[in-house]
């Protein structure tokens, strides 16, 4: 299995756009966008962060296939690492190595995760990577349509 990062194109927006409104792994996620089926809001969303120099976007691609996203942003200064993968390929190493290689890539630190407390996967995935756990809040996850609590990781 050949896990790589290649940037976003055009071509990608639809595979991804069945991936992130698949929905157990909206579920799983949480913390989505208020509507993850609204294709329009998605395919702003995807505009925005693609015009935004300060994030960066990237296809997991495994193998020649879209298998997910990683991306890195600032929120509140703060530089932070998100991931989707295709639930069909959970479980098989691919979010593990696609952030090894976002992290090789990525000099600055401390750099921050967020994800559902009960995402025992997406937990896993971090801390292997050397994430620690440095707090944990409440807030709305869209996903799920109610309140969670989420842990906050950080790598220094």
């Amino acid at each position: 299995m050949n896990v790589s990062l290649r940037p976003l194109e055009d071509r990608d927006l639809d595979t991804i756009y069945q991936q992130v409104t698949d929905p157990e792994s909206v579920r799983m996620a949480a913390f989505t966008a208020e509507d993850q089926t609204d294709r329009r809001a998605f395919l702003n969303r995807m505009s925005r962060l693609r015009a935004d120099t300060s994030v960066s976007h990237r296809v997991i691609d495994v193998d020649g296939a879209i298998t997910g996203t990683i991306a890195s942003f600032r929120i509140d200064n703060q530089l932070e690492v998100t991931y989707w993968v295709d639930r069909s390929q959970w479980g098989k190493g691919i979010a593990s190595a696609a952030l090894q290689i976002l992290l090789a890539e990525t000099a600055e630190r401390p750099l921050y995760a967020r994800t559902a407390s009960d995402n025992v996967g997406s937990l896993r995935v971090l801390e292997k990577a050397g994430f620690r756990r440095v707090g944990v809040n409440r807030d709305f996850a869209p996903g799920r349509g109610e309140e969670i609590e989420e842990t906050i990781l950080r790598l220094d």
